[in-house]
């Protein structure tokens, strides 16, 4: 499985990005996606998520109110809409999938996700 990032860049503090994470296979009706950032110099957070089946889905604290999380099966692609972006929340982001359906209470854990794509840079200039 592959998966790649895209919609990273420079942005201007209160700006928004959308990000997408193409997959290699199809998306079916287990498993979930994951979204995680790192920022240099700190461990790796998550943000977001979602299952694909059912659209449940969790964002963190970090970013609620300003991510959404959504995907497309049909082009097994998930996205993340970023706004009101902050320079804190410069960082490299991760997608990530599953490859089982996992309850929606472990959505926000690393080991629940088996692969992971390189990581899209995102800076936010204050």
């Amino acid at each position: 499985v592959q998966l790649v990032e895209s919609g990273g860049g420079l942005v201007q503090a209160g700006g928004s990005l959308r990000l997408s994470c193409a997959s290699s296979v199809l998306a079916t009706t287990t498993g979930a996606m994951g979204w995680f950032r790192q920022a240099s110099g700190k461990e790796r957070e998550f943000i977001a998520a979602i299952r694909w089946s059912d659209r449940d889905s969790r964002v963190a604290d970090s970013v609620k109110g300003r991510a959404t999380i959504s995907r497309d099966r049909v082009k097994s692609t998930g996205y993340l809409q970023l706004n009101s972006l902050k320079p804190e929340d410069t960082a490299v982001y991760f997608c990530a999938t599953t490859k089982s359906r996992p309850i929606s209470s472990s959505l926000g854990r690393e080991d629940v996700y088996a692969y992971w794509g390189q990581g899209t840079q995102v800076t936010v200039s204050s």
